[in-house]
């Protein structure tokens, strides 16, 4: 199966993607499409724009496309169109809706970690507090618009791991 970790940043999400990898070690993993895009020589902006947000999201759409069935996303197309929309409201992106679509039916498991009360992780005015608050609202917002499928985690990393695996026993028991 392939599964999809989303969320905005500072929440615990790629520490939660990295230990899933782990229990499913014949999964491919797939970071942030910003770390590959970085390595590939991607001149990101230092306050991001919406431009780089696109090309993290078309990059995550050809992770998702040329994955194989069992694979871990560190990120997907719905959260990074979130940051996008969240620093440019005015955003069209219609011309790459149908694309978002098809490659988001590709997913099999899309697993939500959204920002907690209490906090559980501290978010220093330099992470851009405001940018995550607007973000983790953005996502809830497109996984309606999607209508897609969310197991939404909460609590320490290992009550997470484990909603997530009672879940996805569920998906495989099918």
């Amino acid at each position: 199966m392939r599964i999809a970790i989303l969320g905005a940043h500072m929440v615990g999400k790629t520490t939660l993607a990295e230990k899933l990898y782990e229990s499913f070690p014949d999964y491919e993993f797939y970071p942030e499409p910003y770390f590959e895009l970085q390595e590939m020589g991607f001149d990101f902006s230092e306050i991001p724009t919406a431009d780089d947000y696109m090309a993290q999201l078309e990059h995550s759409i050809k992770q998702i496309m040329r994955s194989n069935r069992n694979a871990i996303f560190d990120r997907c197309p719905i959260d990074l169109l979130a940051y996008a929309l969240a620093v440019d409201d005015n955003l069209n992106f219609s011309s790459i809706f149908n694309r978002i679509q098809n490659a988001i039916k590709e997913i099999d498991v899309f697993v939500f970690v959204p920002v907690e009360k209490p906090d559980r992780i501290l978010c220093s005015d330099s992470d851009l507090p405001e940018l995550r608050d607007e973000v983790n609202n953005i996502i809830g917002e497109l996984i309606l618009d999607f209508d897609l499928e969310v197991i939404e985690v909460k609590g320490s990393l290992s009550e997470r791991l484990n909603q997530i695996q009672s879940k996805t026993q569920q998906f495989l028991a099918k």
